[in-house]
């Protein structure tokens, strides 16, 4: 048997029987696609298993992710710090989990379990390595210079976020991206044919795309010269068509009963007697090992050596640019809202100017910064700088993502994956529906992707219900761990800003009023940073507590003072991060809402998130009205009159 079908062959029966003794798992796609896989690690993928986080490796995405154990198989042979053990525990609690995990498992790229989601992601990181290779790289001396690489099934192509995502980069043309098209023509239920009718060689070259077709997936050489040919238009993203039997070589190999269930211990062993393979399970000859070493292992720690070689003469003709790259890569940065505050003198103004301006501010020191909307910066005021990033300007950072929310917000993490930069995306507050599954997978990654909302309550007004937001603030608190950001006014929004630009682990959502707000004389940085903290303090003994985020800070405070006047003493609590909150002390919570003070909480919005801290809420749990600003108040009884009324109910 030859080296390469004997290693193939490894990695298959490596699947296969991690799959059985999991009783879990989608074996069909290992058997089915471990040519493709073999032959782009062991002849194109430039990586160092001992230097994960080297930023010029080339990225490979399994967005096919419920194929793990194809992943992992690669990566255990390659050398990452995956063991025999961990293969054996697959899909139970540690190393292996069901769909690859990014910071969980050595040499996982990104999560990507949400069919989509993943080559979306590399969409995101073949920017990520155009902008930071037009800022960096000089003539011979490329610091920034790799591929990024992602093997999709037919699932993938099926879903919404996938087309978004891959219109853009043909509109952009990322001739960097190459995809791995594993085209079995078989889905969970059945066969393909039965919902998908596509002609893909029109479809991908009509949105921009290099297609290429390679017509048996066991043909390493057709798949090696494919890839070969993908990576020298460098005008154009590439997708390799590669047609393959999932389940290959086993009785029901074709079908759709191999894609999601362990084909068991009696076909494994005819499996092998079909390979001739004499190897008992998780047993791997050691010339397969070494094999790997030399082809994956060794190969990429010489093109390590010759990128380290080339950086330290990079270093020494180009210091000042070095440096900057160096602080790129690293991340520190450090807000001082000091520099910030002209942007907060300002009687009033809506939280979404404010933070328009932070963001112009912040590009003009942090040239890492990038981001954009989804077709709304005037809006939402979430711009990047220095013009439009395009295919003729990448140095460019502002993205025109277009009308794909559903692509920006799995884009924007490719690209906070990539490393380097600071990326927001920018939209509709309502429309943080659309970008839900990308904001939950920021926060199971622990990275710091920024999101940018603004028009955050029915005072968006005229829009109307579609556009007025009312579950979307309980949606987003209740992701563990998204630090989701409510600021009242001007210093909060500025501060808001540093929570974000400042953080190294945790996603931020930052939403934003359409119309003005006052800026209040008593909000704080140091408040913020907290989750909540008292704006207005009671004179002497309080009688309740206003508790409140956002624009309805203003109006807690105007209701305390129409209080006061009726005899009330009255303490108003800024809350704008629930998330920051809790991690504060028992002692500071009980000091900010003592359990003995009533407490109301004030909110445009579902009254289901604010139960945890008071049962007294005044919000709205129906869906909003098309009305001017100040009618559709009315229409909900967010005036100062009504609230005040609703306080002294309860009070009596």
């Amino acid at each position: 048997m030859k080296m390469e079908q004997k290693a193939i062959n490894t990695i298959r029966f490596l699947g296969v029987d991690a799959v059985n003794k999991a009783n879990s798992g989608h074996p069909g796609i290992v058997l089915g696609a471990a040519p493709m896989a073999y032959t782009l690690f062991t002849e194109h993928l430039n990586i160092n298993v001992k230097d994960t986080k080297w930023i010029n490796r080339d990225r490979f995405i399994l967005s096919a992710g419920h194929g793990s154990m194809l992943l992992y198989a690669l990566n255990h042979l390659s050398g990452y710090k995956i063991s025999i053990e961990d293969l054996k525990n697959f899909r139970q609690v540690g190393n292996t989990p069901g769909h690859p995990e990014y910071g969980h498992t050595d040499g996982v790229e990104t999560t990507s379990g949400p069919l989509g989601q993943g080559i979306s992601n590399a969409v995101g990181m073949a920017i990520a390595e155009s902008h930071l290779a037009s800022r960096f790289n000089r003539e011979q001396l490329s610091l920034i210079d790799h591929y990024t690489y992602a093997l999709c099934g037919d699932g993938d192509l099926q879903e919404g976020v996938a087309m978004e995502s891959m219109s853009l980069a043909g509109h952009l043309g990322l001739g960097k991206l190459i995809v791995l098209f594993d085209s079995n023509d078989i889905q969970l239920d059945g066969e393909v044919k039965m919902a998908y009718s596509e002609e893909h060689k029109k479809k991908f070259e009509s949105i921009g795309w290099q297609y290429l077709y390679v017509e048996d997936g066991n043909d390493l050489n057709a798949i090696n010269k494919a890839i070969n040919r993908a990576k020298k238009d460098l005008n154009k993203p590439s997708i390799i068509e590669i047609k393959t039997v999932i389940g290959y070589g086993t009785s029901a190999s074709g079908t759709s009963q191999v894609h999601g269930s362990p084909i068991g211990e009696e076909e494994a062993e005819k499996l092998r007697k079909t390979f001739n393979w004499k190897y008992k399970p998780f047993e791997v000859s050691e010339d397969v090992y070494e094999h790997f070493r030399k082809k994956v292992l060794l190969r990429g720690q010489r093109a390590y050596r010759r990128w380290n070689k080339l950086a330290e003469e990079y270093q020494e003709q180009y210091p000042k640019e070095y440096g900057l790259f160096e602080s790129f890569i690293n991340d520190n940065i450090e807000i001082n809202l000091n520099d910030y505050s002209e942007i907060a003198n300002t009687p009033q103004d809506a939280t979404r100017n404010i933070s328009g301006k932070m963001i112009n501010k912040l590009s003009e020191k942090y040239l890492n910064l990038i981001g954009g909307s989804a077709d709304l910066t005037v809006s939402t005021k979430a711009k990047g700088a220095d013009g439009h990033y395009s295919k003729e300007n990448r140095l460019a950072r502002n993205i025109n993502f277009g009308v794909r929310e559903h692509a920006m917000g799995a884009i924007v993490n490719g690209m906070v994956l990539h490393g380097g930069l600071k990326v927001f995306g920018g939209a509709f507050f309502v429309f943080s529906d659309y970008m839900k599954p990308a904001i939950r997978l920021s926060a199971i990654m622990q990275i710091p992707s920024i999101f940018v909302f603004s028009h955050d309550s029915i005072g968006v007004g005229e829009d109307g219900p579609t556009h007025q937001p009312v579950e979307q603030l309980i949606g987003l608190r209740s992701i563990p761990g998204l630090n989701v950001l409510r600021p009242a006014d001007a210093i909060e929004t500025l501060a808001s800003w540093k929570i974000a630009m400042e953080s190294k682990h945790v996603p931020t959502a930052i939403i934003l009023t359409r119309q003005n707000v006052k800026n209040q004389k008593t909000t704080s940085h140091e408040g913020l940073a907290k989750g909540a903290y008292i704006v207005s303090p009671e004179n002497n003994k309080a009688e309740a507590i206003l508790l409140a985020s956002g624009s309805e800070v203003d109006l807690a405070v105007q209701v305390k003072n129409e209080l006061e006047k009726l005899g009330k003493d009255i303490r108003v609590v800024s809350m704008p991060s629930h998330y920051l909150f809790e991690k504060q002390t028992l002692k500071y919570k009980k000091e900010v809402l003592p359990k003995s003070v009533k407490t109301i909480a004030i909110e445009m919005g579902s009254s289901f998130s604010w139960y945890k801290y008071t049962q007294n809420v005044y919000g709205i749990d129906t869906f909003g009205v098309s009305a001017p600003l100040n009618e559709a108040l009315e229409q909900y009884h967010f005036t100062k009159e009504k609230v005040v009324e609703y306080v002294l109910k309860k009070l009596a």
